[in-house]
């Protein structure tokens, strides 16, 4: 699981949009980040691209020190393995990345072995399963 994320940060989440396929990632990197609104495609200002976000649902309140509500944004660096297979992540994976087929809205998500660079497991080889959330 990601250490840089709390539940109670994310409890308010009401839906994932992805901007691109996920099936082919073993991992996004996942950052709260305080955002203007609820909704909408937030603003992109680190080295990479951006993958997805998270919608917040209406009960969620803006902090009150700043107004602004804490959203997760889902992304990859260039030197991320998507990109670049045998760099620096090719086995392992960094602090903020999880699994993407583990995400939910108001779930943290986790690493896996296949986020961590190892090969999936027998069971999640077979037809039709899942890993579970």
């Amino acid at each position: 699981m990601s250490a840089l994320i709390e539940e109670d940060e994310i409890a308010h989440g009401a839906d994932l949009v992805w901007l691109e396929d996920t099936g082919g990632l073993d991992y996004v990197r996942q950052s709260p980040d305080r955002l203007l609104n609820r909704r909408g495609k937030p603003p992109y200002h680190r080295d990479g691209r951006m993958v997805g976000h998270a919608l917040l649902g209406p009960e969620a309140k803006p902090l009150r020190t700043s107004g602004t509500f804490r959203r997760r944004v889902f992304w990859l660096l260039p030197h991320d393995r998507d990109s670049d297979p045998k760099g620096l992540h090719a086995t392992g994976a960094p602090a903020e990345a999880v699994d993407p087929r583990t995400l939910a809205p108001g779930g943290k998500g986790r690493k896996t072995e296949r986020s961590e660079g190892g090969p999936p497991s027998a069971t999640a080889r077979e037809p039709g399963n899942t890993p579970p959330l």
